[in-house]
């Protein structure tokens, strides 16, 4: 379902495509610090994070993002996350991003699952089963 493969790097301004993909409880990484202190705040938090590798060209991307922002304040107890993979090329490619969106499910910075392509149901699947896989203490 859904997917887009690279697409060449433009110099157009994207600063508002970028606006649809964050906002409510979705945070943008523009940078490997913010992800490393993310990380390091959902492992203090005891938080589970959804790692949305995206990209403002993408059309697949771009219908789910409001979809990925409802579920964030739905489930405040995860942290979800929006890498543009255009922006971060090479931490992109660390991840092995093969085609956007792509979603991470990561616990302790280590990934539990994963969604390729832009799946409403099956992403709202696997975030209930995430949710039901967190202690009802934590929750």
């Amino acid at each position: 379902m859904g997917a887009c493969g690279s697409k060449p790097k433009t110099k157009e301004d994207d600063s508002e495509d970028k606006l649809e993909f964050a906002g409510a409880n979705v945070h943008l990484i523009t940078t490997t610090e913010i992800w490393d202190q993310k990380m390091e705040e959902a492992k203090r938090d005891g938080k589970i994070v959804i790692a949305n590798f995206s990209a403002t060209w993408c059309g697949p991307c771009k219908m789910i993002a409001p979809l990925y922002r409802e579920l964030s304040e739905q489930y405040p107890s995860l942290m979800f996350l929006v890498v543009d993979v255009d922006e971060l090329t090479d931490f992109s490619t660390s991840w092995d991003i093969k085609a956007t969106p792509t979603f991470f499910f990561l616990r302790d910075g280590q990934q539990i699952d994963k969604l390729v392509g832009a799946n409403k149901p099956e992403l709202q699947k696997k975030i209930v089963a995430v949710v039901d896989s967190i202690p009802a203490c934590e929750k």
